[in-house]
């Protein structure tokens, strides 16, 4: 989740927005290479919504169907569905790459990727962009929300239970370290669900008005405009925030930040003392 959040940096900011506004004339906005990041920043959008879902969906599993879990909850099948969450996406996202075209042909050198006219028109698109819109964000909004819910859910039911049998229900104070995880997921879903859903909501409210009135996203002589670009700005501010979420909830988290970031000074120590001997 962390590395598709970062893709999502690395793609849609620093290399379409920022390149875009601060290196007109660079390689970054020939044609052909526009193209590509322009589908890798929807690529990597897809994929940290998608392991947004994964993730609520490996809590569920955990927390509500523990026959499931010793099978589902290993190392080897979160590897399986993230490569085949992955591979899924860059399929789904390759027709991107033909919706751009040049703006403007120097010395037989396209530059520049702007939406072609018929993307807004042609019925095969405009199919496309709904299907789009629909697996990212509405269906996984949809997704989020039923699994968070049937969680909560699940904890509530049992914490009543497991009160009642430590005789917490009749003023027991004594603590519960098994409680007091469970909260602790439920604080963890309800922060990263409900900051995905708000940050993208207003993108998904403007594309929808948009469609359905028929006017053109990219039509910055329009009043809403700016909407859709608040929109955009918090959908990229989602996947920022992502990751400090999981740098303050998650201790497991924390000690690889901490051993990523040790790790080439030890490795600088122990090449000089090998030097050194």
């Amino acid at each position: 989740m962390a590395m598709a959040d970062l893709l999502v940096i690395i793609t849609d900011v620093m290399l379409w927005r920022i390149s875009y506004y601060l290196f007109p004339g660079s390689l970054m906005n020939i044609t052909p290479m526009c193209r590509v990041i322009a589908a890798q920043r929807y690529a990597a959008s897809d994929w940290s919504v998608w392991f947004t879902v994964t993730f609520s969906f490996d809590r569920f599993v955990a927390i509500c169907c523990q026959k499931l879990k010793t099978k589902y909850c290993t190392a080897k099948t979160a590897a399986v569905v993230l490569a085949t969450t992955s591979i899924l996406l860059c399929l789904q996202n390759i027709p991107l790459y033909f919706t751009y075209e040049p703006g403007e042909i120097i010395d037989n050198v396209p530059w520049g990727c702007y939406v072609k006219p018929s993307y807004y028109t042609d019925p095969g698109w405009m199919a496309f962009d709904w299907f789009d819109v629909i697996l990212t964000p509405f269906l996984p909004f949809t997704l989020i929300l039923l699994l968070n819910t049937l969680t909560v859910r699940h904890i509530f039911l049992a914490s009543r239970v497991r009160k009642g049998l430590r005789g917490q229900s009749k003023g027991g104070n004594s603590s519960d370290p098994e409680m007091e995880s469970r909260r602790k997921s439920v604080i963890l879903l309800f922060t990263i669900s409900g900051s995905f859903i708000l940050l993208w909501l207003t993108y998904f409210i403007y594309f929808s008005i948009c469609n359905i009135a028929g006017k053109n996203l990219e039509d910055d002589t329009d009043h809403s405009y700016i909407f859709g670009q608040i929109g955009f700005m918090l959908q990229v501010l989602s996947c920022c925030i992502n990751t400090f979420i999981y740098v303050t909830t998650q201790s497991k988290f924390r000690e690889q930040i901490k051993c990523m970031v040790k790790y080439p000074v030890i490795s600088i120590i122990q090449l000089i003392n090998k030097q050194c001997n």
